[in-house]
């Protein structure tokens, strides 16, 4: 990441002096405003997420407290054990891995990780050759980049903070993205490990959710303009009030303290806010430096007439910075996304397309630096590859899916 970052400022930097030897004398000028200019951005969004930020993280506090989380891990588990055959070689495995993908989906990110790291040093304990990578520890890794995300909080709180109209309105192609992400991840993955995805289970789950997802979809796609955005939203509102309930209702349950436990965990998305600050700082400073620089516009520019000059429309290339941005960085990835809703607006194709293609995926290259690098594996085997086509496929899936609900 140090080399990005690096490579963007210089990039920004040279941009500005070929300007100036082009005879724009602003150049200079113009990139040491821009510069201060996102530093301040920076700081502003952070501080405007506080509330949301706070508001989730106590909610997700509740879930943890509540075993939530445990219990939708025991329904996850019997589909794990068909997609990792080699767990039931480490049975000691099962459950944290069962619990990381659950907290994944339901979006409780400081759960999840501390949960895959377990799952991948119990993973390890099996392995035959510990510097390797084995095909359980390479499927674990690739349902880590592509899981389904059934509360894209972290994408609907920056909608809200940046004033959308309606920041659910993604929630449905958003959802959709990151299914074709996780099914062609997994595809691939299965391919190369020649596991059979023809079991009764795995066949069952997929069908009921594609048919749900297409069912919703056909709908939303049917509808005149006006209504399918209400429908869309209402159903991403719907499904956000449903999982609220949930919280509320499982901590009843579970004699948990709701009030005590939120402010606790309202407590730690405060702390997370102004942690936010010096990663979103240092990303959207980089990226101001390659649009003032001229850099940015002119790599763009160059996708915009490559695309023109075979009849596409163009307005997806606004939102590719979040694309390329978002299997090396999450920091980046978000701040692109940020800058993106900043220059062309919030509510623009290109800002919702940039928040579709946030939640369709994970951060590959990190998730495999931090999970393989926790155990000592240095053999990655295919796993990068596997990550990166479950990435692209999740990232044209939402270029295709916001021009289907939004072009």
């Amino acid at each position: 990441m140090h080399r990005l970052f690096s490579l963007f400022f210089l990039a920004g930097i040279a941009g500005a002096v070929i300007q100036l030897i082009g005879g724009d004398m602003a150049a200079p000028g113009r990139l040491i405003n821009a510069l201060w200019s996102a530093a301040d951005l920076a700081v502003e969004v952070s501080l405007g997420l506080i509330g949301v930020l706070a508001l989730w993280s106590g909610l997700f506090k509740m879930a943890e407290a509540s075993n939530l989380a445990a219990r939708l891990s025991s329904w996850v588990e019997p589909v794990l054990a068909r997609l990792m055959p080699g767990v039931r070689h480490t049975p000691q495995a099962s459950a944290p891995v069962s619990m990381n993908l659950a907290a994944n989906m339901l979006g409780l990110d400081n759960a999840a990780t501390p949960l895959g790291l377990k799952a991948m040093e119990r993973l390890q304990q099996g392995n035959p050759q510990p510097a390797r990578a084995t095909d359980s520890q390479i499927m674990f890794l690739v349902l880590n980049t592509s899981s389904v995300t059934l509360v894209p909080v972290t994408v609907l709180m920056f909608r809200a903070q940046q004033g959308a109209s309606d920041p659910a309105a993604v929630y449905l192609p958003l959802l959709m993205a990151t299914t074709v992400s996780t099914l062609v991840g997994i595809l691939v993955t299965a391919r190369v490990q020649r596991i059979s995805l023809r079991d009764p289970l795995l066949l069952v789950v997929a069908g009921i959710w594609l048919t749900m997802l297409a069912a919703l979809g056909t709908v939303v796609w049917l509808a005149p303009t006006e209504l399918a955005n209400t429908l869309s939203s209402l159903l991403g509102n719907g499904i956000l009030l449903l999982v609220l309930s949930a919280f509320f209702i499982a901590a009843w349950r579970g004699g948990v303290d709701s009030y005590d436990t939120f402010v606790e965990g309202a407590k730690e998305g405060f702390t997370l806010a102004v942690r936010l600050i010096p990663y979103l700082v240092a990303m959207l400073a980089a990226i101001a430096m390659l649009r003032a620089g001229g850099v940015l516009d002119l790599f763009l520019g160059g996708i915009r007439f490559a695309a023109a000059a075979i009849g596409w429309d163009t307005r997806f290339v606004d939102a590719l910075p979040v694309a390329f941005l978002k299997p090396l960085s999450g920091s980046g990835a978000r701040a692109a996304m940020v800058d993106v809703m900043q220059t062309q607006g919030v509510d623009s194709l290109a800002a919702r397309m940039a928040a579709v293609m946030q939640g369709s995926t994970e951060t590959t290259f990190y998730v495999l630096a931090v999970y393989f690098g926790s155990v000592g594996i240095r053999d990655f085997r295919y796993a990068l590859w596997c990550g990166l086509a479950a990435d692209a496929a999740g990232l044209i899936a939402a270029i295709l899916l916001s021009y289907a609900f939004w072009g």
